[in-house]
């Protein structure tokens, strides 16, 4: 019996869920978070049960070591060589890597120096690889990276308007990201409208903390939203999305708290979006709450979030010439109808209409109206999933 752990590590936190395979199979799912702090939390969901227990986790190889305690503790393994592969999400695999990748030690140093490109990311990445080395080392690791998908953009669309140099020398373009998200809701869209991928026209609007709109041409990604790193595209729950880049240096030069450019990029990826306008979260149903409650800075951080979404959408129907579909997925894409209700409002001139009725929490699939000449779709993301096929293609390879 063949089993493959599926893993989403961030820098304080560690999302996994251990998949049956080929038969594609939940056997239980789980979320180790806090780490790094003495009150840090690890959740194990199976067989219906949901298990929580606040300990001290003082980094990943220690989170790791307890996800795989409670695996055996829990009954849902017998014992460790059932486990075959591990598949690791990684944000930023460069130029390097155009598709998922069997991880050795050229690997792992590879994924680290591109730690330029995804800062919050890919360190948290490496740590994971490596402890689950020092526990398994003889189970097969697969790296699955988010920029993946996006290599098939033209160079007219990942290039930046500078001067090439910078691209030759340095590998400054636009990489994009959440492309395992893209790629899946673009296929399972597919499915919704009973057509072939390959006739396609779909932007889909990955729109969770982080946000990314992409625009899929034919099951392929001809343009995204985020660039040479994360940060850029809409506003996010603490990330600026797109600024004027001189904005950097004028704050240097004004605020004595931002001393240098680290210390800007740091404010843009964890201070602002969201967070940064309202003062108080980066959480949309607190964001809804201050809505509800007029609360003006809310108001302002609402109007500038649908604002920025809106805009990047009708990029897309330009650079795509039209759609067939605007697909929503991730947390807020799935779970805020008033956030898909407003957002849309705002493109009706393209003849999109979205029914009331169906653009409900808990509601999936096509919610547009009979007469909408562009389908509307809430389609839950599963990159996990994708990352278990990947592995188990490349064990069989």
């Amino acid at each position: 019996m063949s089993k493959t752990i599926a893993i989403n590590a961030g820098s304080s936190s560690l999302k996994w869920q251990l998949y049956q395979m080929p038969e594609e199979e939940v056997l239980a799912s789980g979320i180790i978070e806090r780490s790094g702090l003495k009150d840090s939390i690890s959740t194990v969901k199976y067989d219906g049960k949901k298990e929580s227990e606040t300990l001290d986790i003082p980094n990943h190889t220690v989170a790791v070591k307890i996800l795989l305690e409670d695996l055996l503790k829990h009954h849902i393994i017998e014992k460790y060589d059932e486990i075959t592969g591990i598949g690791h999400r990684v944000v930023a695999g460069g130029e390097i890597f155009k598709e998922s990748a069997v991880i050795g030690p050229k690997e792992i140093q590879q994924i680290e120096d591109l730690s330029a490109l995804a800062p919050l990311h890919n360190p948290a990445h490496v740590a994971a690889i490596r402890a689950f080395e020092d526990v398994l080392p003889d189970v097969l690791n697969v790296a699955v990276f988010d920029t993946a998908f996006h290599t098939t953009m033209p160079k007219h669309a990942y290039l930046y308007p500078i001067p090439q140099k910078y691209y030759t020398e340095n590998k400054v373009r636009k990489y994009g990201a959440h492309g395992t998200s893209h790629f899946y809701v673009a296929h399972e869209a597919a499915k919704v409208l009973g057509r072939p991928i390959e006739e396609l026209k779909l932007i889909t609007a990955h729109i969770g903390n982080g946000v990314s709109i992409t625009a899929n041409y034919h099951g392929e990604s001809v343009d995204t939203s985020m660039g040479f790193t994360p940060l850029a595209g809409p506003m996010m729950g603490t990330r600026s999305g797109d600024i004027d880049p001189a904005i950097i240096p004028y704050l240097i030069e004004n605020v004595p708290e931002l001393k240098d450019a680290a210390d800007v990029v740091n404010m843009l990826n964890k201070q602002s979006g969201l967070l940064g306008v309202s003062g108080f979260s980066s959480d949309m149903r607190d964001i809804e709450t201050g809505l509800q409650e007029k609360n003006p800075d809310a108001v302002l951080a609402y109007n500038i979030f649908i604002d920025r979404i809106k805009k990047f959408i009708g990029q897309y129907m330009a650079v795509l010439n039209g759609a067939d579909a605007i697909v929503f997925t991730a947390g807020m894409g799935e779970n805020a109808p008033l956030m898909r209700n407003d957002v849309i409002a705002g493109l009706s001139w393209f003849g999109i209409e979205i029914d009331p009725a169906k653009n409900v929490f808990g509601n999936f699939g096509d919610i547009s109206t009979p007469e909408s000449k562009v389908r509307v779709l809430v389609i839950p993301t599963n990159e996990e999933l994708v990352i278990a096929r990947d592995v188990e293609r490349l064990k069989n390879a």
